[in-house]
């Protein structure tokens, strides 16, 4: 097919394509964004590997509960699923297995943004593309970045909490700041609070991704600052539980609209998130989006193991590819704020799961 071919699909109606994906899986290699090159390759077919940073999250659940079903609707031969357990060393070990197993493709999330540098120059070596998935290296080729903007993510919460609280201190409970996701979200959130909130004072817990490691600092930190008016998730998916059963046990865990209660924006939009903002437990999160990123994870391999080329500019769903530092393209997927007004939607991902 042309390399200028454009393919328009909608979310439900990949969910539902898996009865065609086979007569469709010729039209894949052109991709549905901006204008892509083929270059002299192979077909884009072989097994593909799918390497998991962790499967302690609801979020990382779902996202490997999708990979299967976005694999046939994209007409992509995946094997298992494998979970590098929250150990980067780990990952690179699995990285090395897939290899050796002869795949032609790999969709990695890293978990570490530079020590998956290793990893990636196996697979170069090898001659096997990789994408990435949530989180981009700080070095290393990948053919694509599948990720949502992660500074948007703090600036998001920092202006919901900025809107919701006057004054005081609020507190940024971190993701891991060895992972850029991290560093864009934590970073984001500060900047923003200091140029545009100043009457609000960030207080900060690094925890790694670690639902123990964030309970653990938010008690303490809340026996020292009993009068937090706002909290930022990092990751709803490790922190949510842990944050509610701390502020439960200080009889700190008041609803929404009652005297005492603490605003709370949070990111990943599981459907524990969607409960928790409809009993008024917290008030908002950011929906990264576990199905797109299974989705355009395999579609972009899939083109990539075909020698297919993508250059920056709007896609077609609704998205943006853009450059980043090093010559690494990045597809910026769409992650709407969830409150209240809009937590039902039924496009919402977190509301087709359970």
């Amino acid at each position: 097919m042309p390399a200028s071919t454009v393919r328009k699909r909608s979310r439900s109606r990949i969910i539902g394509a898996a009865a065609l994906a086979a007569g469709a899986s010729l039209m894949l290699a052109a991709c549905g964004s901006t204008k892509d090159t083929a270059s002299a390759g192979g077909g884009g077919t072989g097994k593909v590997g799918v390497i998991l940073p962790l499967l302690t999250s609801p979020f990382w659940q779902s996202y490997n509960d999708y990979v299967p079903k976005m694999a046939k609707a994209e007409g992509v031969e995946v094997l298992k699923t494998v979970n590098s357990n929250s150990d980067p060393s780990q990952q690179i070990t699995d990285i090395d297995n897939e290899l050796t197993q002869g795949v032609k493709g790999l969709v990695v999330a890293p978990l570490d943004s530079a020590a998956i540098q290793a990893g990636l120059d196996q697979a170069e070596r090898k001659g096997v593309p990789v994408v990435a998935v949530d989180v981009a290296p700080d070095k290393g080729k990948v053919a694509m970045v599948v990720r949502a903007d992660n500074v948007a993510y703090g600036e998001k919460a920092c202006d919901y909490l900025g809107q919701h609280v006057s004054s005081g201190k609020v507190v940024q409970i971190m993701g891991d700041l060895a992972s850029v996701n991290g560093r864009d979200r934590s970073e984001a959130f500060r900047s923003c609070v200091k140029k545009k909130y100043p009457k609000l004072k960030v207080l900060e817990i690094p925890a790694k991704w670690e639902s123990d490691t964030a309970a653990a600092k938010l008690d303490t930190l809340l026996n020292a600052n009993p009068d937090i008016k706002g909290i930022y998730l990092q990751a709803g998916g490790v922190y949510l539980a842990p944050t509610l059963q701390t502020l439960k046990s200080k009889n700190m865990l008041k609803p929404a609209g009652q005297q005492g209660h603490i605003a709370i924006v949070s990111n990943d939009g599981i459907p524990q998130e969607f409960d928790a903002i409809r009993k008024g437990q917290i008030d908002a999160t950011v929906s990264q989006p576990a199905d797109a990123y299974a989705q355009y994870g395999l579609y972009y391999i899939k083109a990539a193991m075909a020698g297919k080329t993508f250059k920056p500019g709007p896609t077609d769903h609704g998205s943006t590819i853009v450059k980043l530092p090093g010559g690494v393209l990045e597809d910026q997927l769409p992650a709407p704020l969830v409150t209240k007004a809009n937590v039902d939607d039924p496009k919402l991902w977190g509301n087709t799961v359970r």
